[in-house]
């Protein structure tokens, strides 16, 4: 463990509270040097504690005072990254490297954990105020029977259950209303179970779904699901409305006191109501709380009066209109559908119930006011599902939808409401389940215009209670509850995608106020929205609607936790364990097939939708890194295909040109980024290389900081690479590190880039040595080798702006010549030597994209001047045979022979050019003898003796030869790729072989890029 010394520290620090940190003991050090001792006796890890009060909590834990801290909550509070130290903590610097004090770090008191007993401080969302203002006021916080279980229960007992559950027993039937019932409850179950799952892995803030399927999948997906999901909660507020207002209409009606007609009257209610409803809202959470546990026990009232009045003796005036009690004859009959209107159907009924199971999100989308999330949404979730389901079961025995043995039904389908359809049993001409109890509805039943029954009154849970003013305040409370658990639920997760910025002109409604930070601007949006749907004035049109939406919703939940249990990440711990992966999966499959056999066309809509918005986000590429289980998914896939690869043998039709490109920091040669960048693309490994020379400890830090800068850099530019850099003591060293140590498995690269040195005649002859000897270095790996040489050079250091890692990635981009369309020039190839076809690849490979594709490919090859036509020929068969599309093929008579003299003047001037290139680096030594030469050598490898450069002189001359040929045909070309000259090692000096490089490529207007393979094939025109 690193230990500290004693220090006696100034008053002003020892009132800091908590336990001490580094900055406190460095700043105290500082300033005073000489009052700390070791005490006496002691030994050298040990030490008397400090007068902080802080500083005790590791003295007691450990004996001794020390650097390193005891775990706490604050040390993983806000962390993102992997590399994020966590506050208080000290960084591995501060443990491991020699302490060095510094007075510019003030005391930053951390807490102490067994003062808060291990509990999180208020974060950052919760402390408000400034220095010297009064402390804000508490944000209101619900526990998970009040913010979660009772808000889900009164959203599930909805407009549905009061208004078309009997309606739909009576066209489904029991058995097919189980089935709806079962269905919903299935995909519900399953559901709340994933949300669970998600819910208690890792904290949960503000945006509830949305926030939980964003930070699982990711804000593709999340941000998709977020706007449709908000929207569906707007249109939902206006379905809870409009049923409310259709009981509303229907008292009025029957009191015939209409206001303008049915269809207006439920416009005019529905506005009137929603708008008290955003009232409520606006006076915030505490009100909307107290609101809905009046709603609550209105509706449990309602709940009882019910049951209540279904064994109470029918009077003449229900069974009028229907109700006789329990009767197992009419159990039987409504135990079958009877499909009428258009709803009549199966899936369309269960288009119209789904929407009273999807309360299941109302509690999580109200996470940022839960005390606690992670406990209150599982457990406030799955009883809520449990209550209602059991509420769902005891109600549907006794209206006719769902019942036990000893059960029977109540309500006939059909019946007129009069009095005088009363006959004494078998009375002839009476048809119908009714007769037998004595009443006649044959006539209405015949001409469909019976007024009441489970078929055609809405109100028959209100006839059968036992006091029916109690249903209707039931409906009241059911639909208004559900009504303005949706207008708050809509604005908290709008608000939430809107701070993420993740579309463009929504960030307006991300503004909260109050110390629950209302999204006042969303309730105005949410209201907005929910009128709109109120004026349709149809709850059978509204409901199937928003059917879909969140069908969507509810895959996209079992989907995330499918996902994220799949792959495999140490991330995904949640500490509910009831869930199950396969479970997820079968829900989110159900759910996507339920949204197709409810309305396809629909669903088509929704999931056209989902991709629109998904296709936005990923076109924008938001600046967010949520740690989402699609990143995992990432890294598992990749590892997999990378294991997978070694497995693979290795074939020449296979072969990819892997590049390992001596860059440097990218933005310093963007050309050279550039030319990889474009045959790589979409096709092989490009791995961007930086040599960071100097003592390990000074460049290290540097290379931390550094490394995601030209990561984001080269993302910017639109270039697939990889971004590495090593820390050597010289160039050299480094390179032989990266060619050794690059790459994955099979995924290692081949060929070594990079810039040709321009510098070479004046840089230190070490320098040249080293260039010279990574070439050889690669040669010796079996790397192959690509040289680009420019004429305005590749290095562009000196006019970039940008070397602070933060602003790398926003500094204006350097264009190059590899960024423009080249039109209709020529890629010429000098194809000298047979190398393995990687001189003809690259160039193709280029020829191959879209800038360079009007190019036309020329290849030059070496001959002899009484056989051009039949080598000529030969070449052309080869690159067919080759598939490479190059039909150009020109032969070079005599290019290894001298100049004809016609040439003579001009080769006398190269030759000379070419001796001047080498004059600073001979040795002269023609007169000296042999030990004289030696000594001259020794220590200056790069030097020429006047022996080598005679042993050379035909391969030189060949260089300024192939220079007077390359300015003949190729001065207007776009690209220029030459095979590279090699130089035996040890007996080429490096001097010489750069005057070789020089010579050949010098004076040429366009990229000139020089290539050797290793000599093994990458071309074949065999199939197997």
């Amino acid at each position: 463990m690193a230990e500290l010394p004693v220090l006696e520290l100034p008053a002003a620090l020892s009132r800091c509270s908590g336990r001490f940190t580094i900055s406190t003991l460095l700043g105290a050090e500082e300033g005073s040097r000489g009052p700390y001792a070791a005490a006496e006796g002691a030994s050298c890890d040990s030490a008397h504690p400090t007068h902080l009060s802080g500083s005790t909590l590791c003295t007691r834990t450990f004996g001794y005072n020390t650097v390193d801290v005891v775990p706490a909550y604050e040390h993983y509070a806000n962390s993102k990254g992997v590399g994020d130290a966590g506050k208080g903590r000290p960084s591995l610097a501060d443990l491991h490297s020699i302490l060095k004090p510094d007075p510019g770090r003030l005391c930053a008191p951390v807490s102490d954990p067994q003062r808060s007993n291990g509990l999180p401080e208020a974060g950052p969302e919760e402390v408000a105020g400034e220095p010297g203002r009064a402390p804000a006021p508490e944000p209101v916080r619900f526990g998970w029977v009040k913010g979660v279980m009772i808000r889900c229960m009164l959203n599930i007992w909805g407009v549905i259950l009061y208004l078309r559950l009997p309606w739909i027993t009576a066209q489904a039937g029991i058995a097919l209303t189980w089935l709806i019932i079962l269905m919903s409850v299935t995909v519900t179950t399953i559901t709340g179970l994933s949300i669970s799952a998600i819910s208690t892995n890792g904290k949960v803030k503000s945006g509830g779904t949305y926030f939980l399927i964003s930070r699982s999948l990711g804000p593709e997906l999340g941000g998709s699901i977020g706007l449709i999901f908000a929207f569906a909660n707007a249109v939902a507020v206006a379905m809870h409305t409009v049923g409310f207002a259709e009981t509303v209409r229907d008292l009025l009606q029957e009191h015939n006191s209409l206001i303008v007609d049915p269809t207006n009257d439920i416009r005019i209610i529905g506005v009137v109501t929603v708008t008290v409803l955003l009232g409520i809202s606006l006076a915030g959470m505490e009100w909307e709380a107290k609101a809905q546990i009046l709603f609550f026990l209105v509706i449990l009232v309602s709940f009882i009066n019910y049951l209540v009045g279904t064994v109470i003796p029918a009077t003449a005036e229900k069974q009028a209109k229907g109700f006789f009690s329990y009767r197992a004859d009419i159990f039987a009959q409504n135990f079958v559908p009877s499909w009428r209107g258009p709803e009549g159907s199966f899936f369309g009924l269960f288009s119209i119930f789904f929407p009273s199971a999807t309360g299941i999100l109302a509690g999580a989308n109200i996470s940022g006011d839960l005390k606690d999330p992670a406990v209150a949404i599982p457990k406030g979730t799955l009883m809520a599902i449990f209550w209602t389901t059991v509420s769902y079961l005891v109600l549907s025995a006794t209206i006719g939808k769902r019942r036990s043995t000893s059960s029977g039904a109540c309500v006939v389908r059909d019946a007129s409401g009069s009095l005088n359809d009363s006959v004494a049993v078998g009375s002839p001409g009476c048809e119908g389940l009714a007769c037998s109890f004595g009443w006649n509805f044959t006539a209405c039943a015949q001409r469909q215009s019976c007024r009441y029954g489970l078929s055609n009154y809405y109100q028959s849970m209100s006839m059968v209670s036992g006091f029916g003013p109690l249903i209707t305040a039931g409906i009241f409370g059911a639909t208004l509850s559900s009504a303005l658990a949706c207008l708050v639920s809509a604005p908290k997760v709008f608000q939430c995608l809107c701070r993420d910025q993740l579309y463009p002109l929504i960030g307006f409604f991300g503004k909260g106020y109050g110390r629950n930070n209302e999204p006042i601007r969303g309730y105005m949006l949410t209201y907005i929205i929910a009128v709109g749907f109120i004026l349709i004035a149809e709850l059978n049109a509204i409901a199937p609607i928003i059917s879909n939406f969140f069908l969507c919703s509810y895959a996209l939940i079992n989907f995330s936790c499918f996902h994220a249990s799949i792959t495999n990440s140490p991330g995904w711990r949640p500490s509910f364990r009831y869930y199950s992966k396969w479970a997820a999966l079968f829900g989110a499959t159900v759910s996507v097939v339920i949204m197709f056999l409810l309305t396809w066309w629909a669903a088509l809509i929704a999931f056209g939708i989902v991709i629109f918005l998904l296709g936005y986000v990923l076109y924008k590429k938001p600046d967010v890194n949520w740690g989402s289980s699609m990143q995992a998914s990432s890294y598992n896939m990749a590892l997999n295909y990378s294991v997978g690869l070694s497995e693979v043998d290795e074939h020449i039709k296979n072969y990819r040109p892997q590049c390992l490109v001596l860059t440097g920091p990218p933005n310093f040669r963007p050309a050279l980024v550039d030319f990889v960048g474009t045959f790589t693309k979409n096709l092989s490994l490009m791995l961007c290389g930086n040599v960071l020379v100097g003592p390990r400890k000074q460049k290290m830090p540097e290379s931390q900081l550094m490394a995601d800068g030209h990561t984001k850099w080269l993302m910017k530019r639109k270039i697939k690479a990889f971004y590495t850099d090593v820390v050597a003591e010289d160039l050299r060293s480094g390179v032989q590190m990266l060619i050794q140590a690059a790459g994955l498995g099979k995924m290692r690269p081949n060929i070594l880039a990079l810039g040709y040195k321009r510098n070479w005649r004046t840089a230190s002859p070490q320098s040249l040595e080293d260039y010279v000897g990574i070439l050889h270095d690669a040669f010796d790996f079996k790397y192959g080798v690509c040289l680009l040489r420019m004429k305005e050079g590749l290095n562009v250091s000196r006019v970039m702006q940008a070397h602070d890692p933060a602003t790398l990635a926003s500094e204006q981009q350097a264009s190059t010549v590899f960024q423009s369309e080249q039109g209709k020039k020529t890629i010429d190839i000098y194809w000298l030597f047979d190398d393995g076809g990687l001189t003809l690849l690259i160039p193709y490979l280029l020829g191959r994209k879209k800038r360079w594709q009007k190019c036309k490919i020329r290849v030059f090859v070496g001959g002899q001047i009484n056989r051009m036509d039949e080598e000529r020929k030969a070449i052309v068969s080869l690159l067919s045979k080759f598939r490479l599309g190059f039909h150009e093929v020109h032969i070079l008579p005599d290019i290894n022979q001298k100049p004809r003299p016609e040439h003579t003047v001009c080769l006398s001037c190269s030759i000379k050019r070419f001796d001047d290139l080498i004059a600073p680096f001979r040795l002269n030594d023609s007169f000296k003898d042999e030990a004289t030469v030696n000594e001259m050598r020794q220590g200056c490898p790069w030097k020429i003796s006047d022996e080598e450069v005679d042993k050379n002189r035909a391969k030189s001359l060949r260089q300024v030869r192939l220079n007077e040929i390359l300015l003949d045909y190729s001065r207007d070309a776009a690209l220029v790729a030459i095979t590279l000259p090699i130089g035996r090692k040890g007996r080429c000096p490096s001097s010489l072989y750069m005057a070789w490089l020089e010579t050949l490529s010098q004076d040429l207007r366009p990229p000139v890029i020089l290539t050797r393979g290793n000599q093994e094939n990458v071309l074949t025109f065999y199939c197997q």
